[in-house]
């Protein structure tokens, strides 16, 4: 079982860049989708209060029932999903949550339809559980948003999950708001049907606001909603994930989690809670930083020949079609060209076949403008090297 499951790509590049900058190569790092921000005053100050309180001791499965409540309150205010305590579950980590989700909902001859370009643990959650991912694919030209009518086609009688992220890693793109429509059409139709809402990126939206998918008519009761403090809130290795969810699905969460880490870290749960509580307008500095970073690195990849990108309405990241790149001799796939980049060209960035993409890579702008500005160049000297 072990040996089938792959190590995640980000994770094996951020791996590799830390042995060869161990080894003194001077490498940029644009693999991990980690926010270069310190984390809120108000998340820290909360952590020095917490460690001074009495929370110390073991923590309630699903999560302190005061944080539980700060975000469901979060949800009201944020997304207008009206949530119980008793509906939401904290976790160490988005990831965690999605992986509960998948061991409580999936079993063997289950599918979990995912479209493509999709977060590389997807398809990997499914497989641990048992299940078959059906992965529906898109392209550039698409802007990395499968058409409605294919991903219909892709549910069978053996579909219980549907999942996907908005704003999506790897490619940045922003489901509109007919986008959602037409997709909630779809899943009423299929009265089995259950959504993961992957919203990790809603403060990281550039044009219009984050709609979240259960808030659409008859989509509340068919939608785990899974969000956390590492992206917004710069806060990742603290590793809080939280679900909002129908209450038999928390509780189902809940059991799974009570068999693996128990309750979560009990001094981030308080940090979660100010974090929750604290004005999304505070986080709006390091939103315009992060549009600022995708309209720079849209502007110097044009300098690398052949790439082609799309203009990404959120998250992090851009997903550059590097297909002119691979010429079927030393460069057959995007695996290997961003093992040629990592070797010839000091820098990391992630292949995307794990995502779903192949012929393209992931790079994450989470990082200076002048390390940015330095990687592209760098990347546009190795490509023009090969041609």
């Amino acid at each position: 079982m072990v040996q089938a499951i792959a190590e995640p790509a980000t994770l094996l590049m951020a791996r590799r860049s830390r042995e060869l900058k161990a080894q003194g190569r001077d490498v940029i790092d644009l693999s991990l989708g980690e926010p270069d921000h310190a984390p809120p005053p108000f998340a820290l100050a909360a952590a020095h209060a917490a460690l001074d309180g009495p929370w110390h001791k073991y923590t309630p499965v699903n999560g302190y029932a005061d944080v539980r409540e700060a975000i469901a309150q979060k949800f009201k205010r944020d997304n207008g999903l009206t949530y119980t305590a008793e509906q939401i579950v904290i976790s160490t980590g988005a990831k965690q949550s999605i992986m509960n989700v998948m061991l409580a909902m999936i079993g063997p001859g289950d599918e979990v339809v995912i479209p493509a370009p999709f977060w590389v643990t997807y398809a990997e959650q499914v497989r641990i559980a048992g299940g078959t991912p059906v992965i529906v694919r898109s392209t550039l030209e698409e802007d990395y948003k499968a058409p409605i009518e294919r991903i219909a086609a892709a549910i069978t009688p053996r579909t219980r999950l549907l999942m996907f992220s908005s704003p999506c890693n790897p490619s940045g793109s922003v489901l509109t708001l007919a986008e959602m429509e037409a997709l909630a059409e779809v899943v009423a139709r299929h009265p089995e049907l259950y959504v993961i809402s992957d919203e990790i990126y809603e403060h990281i939206v550039f044009d219009g606001t984050h709609r979240s998918f259960a808030a659409l008519p008859g989509m509340m009761e068919r939608t785990i909603t899974v969000n956390g403090l590492s992206k917004a809130f710069a806060l990742t290795g603290w590793r809080i994930g939280f679900l909002g969810a129908p209450l038999w699905i928390a509780q189902a969460v809940t059991k799974v989690q009570g068999q693996f880490t128990s309750g979560t870290n009990s001094i981030a749960q308080r940090v979660t809670k100010a974090c929750m509580e604290a004005d999304p307008a505070l986080l709006s500095g390091m939103r315009s930083d992060f549009l600022r970073r995708r309209d720079l690195v849209l502007n110097e990849i044009q300098k690398v020949p052949g790439w082609r990108c799309n203009r990404p309405q959120g998250a992090f990241y851009v997903l550059p079609d590097v297909s002119d790149t691979l010429n079927g001799s030393t460069i057959r796939s995007s695996v290997d060209l961003c093992l040629h980049l990592l070797d010839s060209a000091n820098v990391s960035i992630v292949e995307g076949d794990s995502f779903g993409a192949p012929g393209t890579v992931r790079i994450s702008y989470a990082t200076s403008d002048d390390k940015l500005v330095m990687a592209i160049d760098r990347i546009a000297k190795a490509i023009t090297a090969l041609r």
